[in-house]
């Protein structure tokens, strides 16, 4: 009775050490590093990284290592002084073509590195960095799909030979036509167009007025969150940014960390940009139907018509390159709506002049008296105009740009045109010394609560107490190497999550011993009632661990924040102490104990 197959024991034996195996690269913490990656989707050689260094040593800068991560370079120094100098080198010499980033990075041994091993991360409240809340304009996002609409309804009418007037005004689209028959066929135009606008008669019998149903509006805000946030990610991704995170936060808010992030100087530039590109031909007559000038930036100023060959949300990769002259240039590849429409364009216009227009929202600071207004400023500007000398589709170059606007707009381009201009209403730079202060405080709780809990078991339920300690230990350790393994990040929040499993987890093991005390109560053998109150305990404790951990899933669901980092230990923690305080503790009494004679249990 109550032993183990060997098969088994072998098992816990095996998972047990490869929780502390995973979890060791936690022991050796981390130091000020530099990041570099390459613009566009080239990766760090070997070579390259070898010339990062010798320029950062030539310096009188040590390098205390440096190897390649996902196609990045990372250069860690011990001296925290030595990253700025080491990154302001960088910058000078390999800039623009590569990105530059302050970052921190574990200082564990390289055969760790070699095997995939890394320690767990750490949130923007442990480890400091940057904190930016954005607020998205829905108003523009809005506009911009009733824009579409209007275009889209514009050249519907014109297929169909119905002379017509579509104006946009205060979010309705006003049609305008000649006749009462019209009046019909338009209307079965536009509901065919999208059956989910709604239409209503003008007073005057010739137009109709169409608005987006709240249905409609609702879908377009959380797609504008939402493409704005897989914009952003890439973003981030493009400066090298490690574990970033980016979440909704509300109806109109994201929420912006950069873990590990001091120098914000180029995210600022960054995540607000909603630089993007229209191609448009030019209007040799300037005289069609919503035909504008616009200025050009170095190039003449140019009528450009109203319909957009390519824009911004077609490109699906954009890189700096140069000219066949040598003239900074940025390489376009379209998608396939996008390349067929430039295919179409280009065949029936050879020989015409088609210009590429800049599009960015900028902010102004203007202040009137004592009053500071910060106001968006739309700039339209022509950067190139070029004759159309041939046929071609997705792949193309502009040029009109110097190598520094290159490759940011090839950046901007890369990782997606944002559905709708965001805000920046918020920022915070969180120190590592205020980050290291969390940690010290944190980890102070946990081992205070540790030790208490270590110090009752040994007393109250003496040898079965201290089994119950080892469990908690491995616990701890378990918790740890999940979110080492699956790159979870521990927050302040996680820590509060950490220390109430350190509560929990024992609550198991405090039924099987009680379980086991009544049964020897009640005459029981010592084996039988070790047998029995593990049986007998354990739909207790599953019923308390099952409801905690559907509480704990609702909460990862639909809380953000610091209530996700919380519900993300308290669910690891949960799971693993049930490991631990059935099985584990299981394990080790069956060893103790397990298949031989006792006259008593220890407990």
């Amino acid at each position: 009775m109550n032993k183990y197959p060997s098969w088994l024991n072998l098992t816990v034996l095996f998972v047990f050490v490869a929780g502390i195996f995973i979890a060791l690269p936690n022991l050796f913490g981390s130091s000020s590093a530099v990041q570099v990656a390459v613009d566009g989707d080239g990766e760090v050689t070997e070579t390259m990284l070898g010339e990062y260094v010798r320029v950062i040593e030539s310096g009188d800068i040590e390098v205390a290592e440096s190897w390649l991560s996902d196609g990045r370079a990372i250069l860690r120094f011990e001296d925290p002084g030595d990253q700025q100098q080491a990154a302001d080198v960088l910058r000078q010499r390999f800039v623009p073509g590569a990105t530059v980033a302050l970052t921190l990075a574990p200082r564990m041994p390289t055969w760790m590195r070699s095997l995939g091993l890394k320690p767990m991360s750490l949130g923007l409240d442990l480890r400091g960095g940057v904190y930016v809340l954005l607020e998205v304009d829905m108003d523009t996002a809005i506009n911009n799909r009733l824009q579409a609409y209007q275009q889209d309804f514009i050249d519907r009418l014109r297929e169909a030979r119905i002379r017509n007037r579509v104006d946009l005004d205060n979010n309705v689209i006003t049609v305008r036509v000649q006749s009462p028959e019209d009046l019909e066929a338009a209307r079965q135009i536009i509901r065919q167009a999208d059956t989910d606008v709604l239409i209503t008669d003008s007073s005057d019998g010739r137009s109709l007025n169409v608005r987006m149903s709240e249905v409609q509006i609702k879908a377009r805000q959380d797609f504008a969150i939402e493409q704005n946030m897989t914009t952003l990610r890439n973003r981030v991704d493009s400066l090298g940014v490690a574990e970033p995170l980016v979440q909704r936060q509300g109806v109109d808010r994201i929420v912006v960390q950069l873990p590990g992030v001091q120098d914000s100087t180029e995210l600022d530039k960054i995540l607000t940009a909603t630089a993007t590109l229209e191609f448009r031909l030019v209007d040799l007559s300037g005289d069609e139907p919503g035909s504008r000038r616009y200025p050009g930036r170095g190039v003449p100023a140019q009528v450009l018509k109203r319909d957009v060959v390519a824009s911004g949300d077609q490109i699906v990769d954009a890189s700096a390159g140069t000219t066949a002259e040598g003239q900074p240039a940025v390489n376009i590849r379209l998608d396939s709506a996008g390349g067929e429409k430039m295919l179409l364009t280009t065949q029936n216009n050879v020989g015409k002049p088609m210009s590429t227009l800049f599009i960015e929202w900028r902010e102004e600071t203007v202040r009137t008296g004592d009053q500071v207004e910060t106001r968006r400023i739309k700039t339209e500007e022509i950067i190139n105009t070029a004759t159309i000398n041939g046929v071609f589709k997705n792949n193309f170059q502009i040029y009109g740009l110097n190598a520094g606007e290159a490759t940011s707009l090839a950046r901007l381009l890369r990782a997606g045109a944002l559905a709708a201009p965001v805000y920046k209403i918020d920022e915070r730079t969180i120190g590592p010394t205020l980050g290291q202060d969390n940690i010290d405080r944190g980890f102070q709780a946990i081992q205070i609560g540790f030790l208490a809990v270590i110090v009752f078991m040994a007393i109250y339920y003496r040898w079965f107490g201290m089994i119950a300690n080892v469990a908690l230990l491995s616990n701890l350790v378990f918790i740890v190497a999940v979110l080492s393994m699956f790159g979870a990040a521990l927050t302040l929040p996680g820590m509060a999550g950490i220390v109430l499993t350190v509560g929990m987890a024992v609550d198991a093991n405090v039924l099987i011993f009680e379980r086991i005390r009544e049964e020897i109560s009640a005459g029981a053998a010592p084996q039988a009632a070790i047998n029995s109150g593990y049986d007998k305990a354990l739909s207790s404790i599953a019923d308390a661990n099952i409801t905690t951990l559907i509480a704990a899933i609702v909460l990862f669901a639909f809380g953000t924040g610091p209530i996700k980092g919380f519900a993300i230990t308290l669910t690891i923690g949960i799971v693993t102490s049930m490991f631990t305080a059935i099985v584990g503790t299981r394990a080790i009494v069956n060893l103790a104990f397990g298949g031989r004679r006792i006259e008593a249990v220890p407990v």
